[in-house]
């Protein structure tokens, strides 16, 4: 069976940092385009940052650009997602998600849709506040 567990959510203080991780079971990750996503209170889901399986091309929000970063640990089979200067605004639960039907890899122009997601783990909530 096919499983992500995303971990590594908490509360910070903005300009805080924290390492969300997101654990693979039933799969490779490294043969897959691995996205983050997060979805705040009273606001729709989106893209934060996707790992792509073609040639490991990385891909982020504007509003995360120079500040997150996605890896990933093909020996553990594991990716992470490094939140740096964290801001009261990006109070949200992140969820990592597979893609599998993306079978060349995610590109510049879709890999924050969500329909090329086909498992999602249940989430990391992480708050930002003083």
């Amino acid at each position: 069976q096919m499983q992500v567990v995303e971990s590594g959510g908490g509360s910070m203080q903005p300009g805080g940092s924290l390492r969300l991780s997101c654990v693979a079971s039933g799969f490779t990750l490294e043969h897959n385009s691995i996205g983050w996503f997060r979805q705040a209170p009273g606001k729709e889901r989106e893209g934060v940052t996707c790992i792509s399986s073609s040639d490991g091309s990385t891909y982020y929000a504007d509003s995360v650009k120079g500040r997150d970063t996605i890896s990933r640990d093909n020996a553990k089979n594991t990716v992470y997602l490094q939140v740096n200067s964290l801001k009261a605004e990006e109070t949200a639960v992140y969820y990592c998600a597979i893609s599998l039907s993306a079978i060349y890899g995610l590109t510049a122009g879709d890999w924050d849709k969500s329909d090329w997601y086909d498992e999602w783990g249940e989430g990391t909530g992480v708050s930002v506040s003083r």
